[in-house]
C-alpha cells in the first residue's frame, strides 16, 4: 500500500501536560504529501494538576482516563471543523495518549487513554498504544518521532540533528545515507519539565514566558557541575527518561532564587543537549529546534552558546515546531496500518525494526482505506 495516500489525523498530550495538540497529515507511511490544519486546546489548571497527580506508580484516577480521551475527541471534531472536513474524510487518527510513568528498563511504560472509546466518539478509525509493543520486544519505547523527522528532512542538508524541547529533549541525528539506516535518536535530558515546575512553584506562572526570568538570573556552577555527573550521560544510546527522572534537581534549587533557579535549569537542558554530540557519528551541520522549548528566548540562546554551531527554530526550513509531535503520530498511525516499523535498534533500542500500536474500529467496522485520486 505504500504510495496509496491516506489522510491522518495525529493527538499528542505531551510531558510539559500544557494540553492537546491535534494536526492532519497526507502521507503514505513513508513520504509526506502535505499537512493540514492544526491547532492546540490548552488545559484547563485543574485537568493539569489532575494529570500530575496520575505520573509515577500510583495507579491513575480512574476517571481520568475516560475524561482525557473525551478532551481528545473534542480536539479531533474542532480540528475537523477547522479543516472543513467530516469523520469519513479521515482514514487514520493517531492517539498517543498521555504518560504517566516510563520505565523501560523495567519494562514498563504507560500512556493513558481509551482508543476504543475515542474510536467510538469520533467515529474514525483509531491507533492507540504505540510504544508498548516496543519496549516488550526490548526497546526503550522512545522517542518515536524519528522515523517521521528522517521523512520531513528528504532533500535537507545533512547531517542535521532535529532537537525537540518538549517536557523532556529528545534528538535524532539524520546522517547522509539515513534511508539506509543512517539514523540515531534518544533522549538528551529535560527540556521544559523542570523549569516549568520550578516557575510555577516560584513565582505561580505556568511557564518562563521567552525566559524572561531565567535572563535575570545567573547558573550556579556547583549544581550544573553535580547534575551533569549523573549516570545518565554517560550512557550509550539508545535511552529514555520518564519525565521525573531529574525532579531531585529542583529541591536542589530551592535554596537559589526564582530568578537564579531558572538559569541553572535552562542552562542545565541546554548543556545536557551539548552531550548529545559525543553520540553523533560526525557533527550535525546545524540544529533544528521544536517542541514550546524553542518559544523559550534564553533557552535557546544557551543553546546556542554551548552548542557552537547553527540552532535554530525548525521554522528556518518550513516545519512547524508546535506540531511535529502530532504529525509524527498521524504518520506513525499510518505506518502502523500498513505493518511497517515504527522503531528501529537505533532509535529504541529494540531488538529489530518493530511495528506497533493497536487498531480501534469505530461502531461501523469499516478499516481505512487510501484516500481517494490518483496515486502520486
Amino acid at each position: 500500500m505504500i504510495g496509496k495516500r491516506f489522510r491522518a489525523l495525529g493527538l499528542m498530550s505531551g510531558t510539559s501536560m500544557d494540553g492537546i495538540d491535534a494536526a492532519l497529515v497526507e502521507t503514505d507511511g513513508a513520504r509526506v504529501f502535505a499537512l493540514g490544519p492544526a491547532r492546540t486546546d490548552p488545559y484547563d489548571g485543574f485537568f493539569r494538576d489532575r494529570l500530575r497527580a496520575a505520573l509515577g506508580p500510583v495507579p491513575a484516577d480512574a476517571d481520568l482516563a475516560r475524561d482525557l480521551t473525551e478532551r481528545h475527541a473534542a480536539s479531533v471534531r474542532r480540528l475537523l471543523a477547522d479543516a472543513g472536513l467530516k469523520a469519513p474524510d479521515v482514514d487514520v487518527v493517531g492517539f498517543h495518549g498521555h504518560t504517566v510513568r516510563h520505565e523501560p528498563g523495567r519494562g514498563i511504560t504507560r500512556q493513558i487513554g481509551d482508543g476504543e472509546m475515542l474510536a467510538r466518539l469520533v467515529g474514525i478509525p483509531v491507533v492507540a498504544d504505540f510504544r508498548s509493543r516496543d519496549v516488550a520486544a526490548g526497546g526503550e519505547g522512545a522517542p518515536l518521532a524519528p522515523l517521521y523527522h528522517a521523512a520531513r528532512a528528504d532533500g535537507l542538508d545533512k547531517p542535521v540533528a532535529i532537537l525537540n524541547l518538549g517536557g523532556v529533549a529528545n534528538v535524532t541525528w539524520i546522517g547522509v545515507g539515513a534511508a539506509a539506516g543512517d539514523l540515531i535518536a534518544f533522549d538528551t535530558g529535560p527540556g521544559n519539565a523542570l523549569l516549568d515546575d520550578w516557575t510555577r512553584a516560584t513565582i505561580g506562572r505556568p511557564m518562563d514566558e521567552d525566559g524572561r526570568l531565567a535572563r535575570a538570573g545567573r547558573p550556579d556552577a556547583a549544581l550544573l557541575g553535580a547534575w551533569l555527573a549523573d549516570g545518565y550521560f554517560h550512557r550509550s544510546p539508545p535511552k529514555s527518561l520518564d519525565r521525573d527522572h531529574f525532579a531531585k534537581m529542583l529541591a536542589a534549587v530551592k535554596t537559589l532564587s526564582p530568578a537564579d533557579g531558572a538559569a541553572t535549569l535552562a542552562r542545565f537542558t541546554a548543556e545536557a543537549a551539548a552531550l548529545a554530540r559525543a553520540h553523533f557519528p560526525a557533527p550535525p551541520r546545524r540544529w533544528l529546534v521544536a517542541g514550546g522549548g524553542r518559544h523559550n528566548g534564553c533557552l535557546m540562546d544557551e543553546l546556542g552558546h554551548v552548542l557552537g554551531g547553527i540552532v535554530v527554530p525548525v521554522e528556518a526550513v518550513g516545519w512547524r515546531g508546535d506540531f511535529l509531535e502530532a504529525e509524527a503520530f498521524a504518520f506513525l498511525a499510518v505506518r502502523s496500518r500498513l505493518g511497517l516499523p515504527l522503531s528501529l535498534p537505533a532509535t529504541t533500542g529494540v531488538r529489530a525494526p518493530s511495528p506497533g500500536g493497536t487498531l480501534h474500529l469505530p461502531p461501523s467496522g469499516k478499516p481505512p482505506g487510501p484516500m481517494a485520486g490518483p496515486d502520486p
